[in-house]
């Protein structure tokens, strides 16, 4: 499996940005799709973006389309979620994932995860 770090979290406003980060390491980096879910309390793991092995295709969740892009970089074995208009409800701890045979919004099929990186959200 492939080892993910992820870093980029912090405390910003509400309205501004965030990068976040995910470095791989201990296989073929290129051969994995990836994807980025959020864990808030209290509430269910929820799917935020995908991106395809070769980055040519991803997939956003309603809630964050149009404000979050998801996009990697195969040189440097990253994959980055930029998170723009932050609001109070994109406050949770966000896990970077990867799969060899999956590209989409379901948790269980994704194989290898990060310890995760807080993200909050000030009103």
């Amino acid at each position: 499996q492939v080892q993910l770090v992820e870093s980029g979290g912090g405390l910003v406003q509400a309205g501004g940005s965030l990068r976040l980060s995910c470095a791989a390491s201990g296989r073929t980096f290129s051969t994995y799709a990836m994807g980025w879910f959020r864990l808030a309390p209290g509430k269910e793991r929820e799917f935020v973006a995908a991106i395809t092995w070769s980055g040519d295709s991803t997939y956003y969740a309603d809630s964050v389309k149009g404000r979050f892009t998801i996009s990697r970089d195969n040189a440097k074995d990253t994959v980055y979620l930029q998170m723009n208009s932050l609001n109070a409800e994109d406050t949770a701890t966000y896990y970077c994932t990867a799969s060899r045979t999956y590209y989409g919004s379901n948790s269980d099929a994704y194989e290898s995860w990060g310890q995760g990186t807080q993200v909050t959200v000030s009103s």
